[in-house]
């Protein structure tokens, strides 16, 4: 399977592009000639990594039957300070809510992700450190 997504010029540092249907816009902030029209493309990086990472556990919960109320994945990425700058650490913060939560399971779950199944996780971990904590609110 392959993924073709293209993205256009629009003016100053602004791209548009159409990602599975969806519109998508980047753009630079004002220090580096963009409009802040619309997010930089590293955090990006961050989001692909959440959201790939997100829907793995929440897959693995509800066939490890894991009955929890919420999940927030929060993620803190270090840049190099040379060019060309990268994440060379990433630290993600699983946030689980729910009562009495099986925290093997949740930790299975998590972990799986991060080993097995999480392409994103398996693409930035040949550049950067991934890290991960495990938080459970009531």
């Amino acid at each position: 399977m392959n993924h073709e997504i293209s993205f256009e010029y629009q003016e100053g540092m602004s791209f548009a592009g159409d990602v599975n249907g969806h519109s998508v816009t980047i753009d630079a902030d004002e220090d580096f000639g963009g409009s802040n029209k619309g997010p930089r493309p590293k955090p990006l990086v961050l989001v692909a990594l959440i959201g790939c990472t997100s829907m793995d556990v929440v897959s693995l919960l509800k066939k490890m039957r894991v009955d929890f109320k919420d999940l927030k994945v929060t993620a803190d990425g270090r840049l190099t300070e040379e060019h060309p700058k990268y994440y060379d650490k990433i630290h993600l913060t699983y946030h689980l809510w729910g009562e009495d939560l099986d925290h093997a399971k949740v930790e299975k779950a998590v972990k799986y992700s991060q080993e097995r199944y999480c392409g994103v996780t398996a693409m930035l971990e040949k550049a950067a450190d991934i890290t991960y904590t495990i938080e459970y609110h009531s």
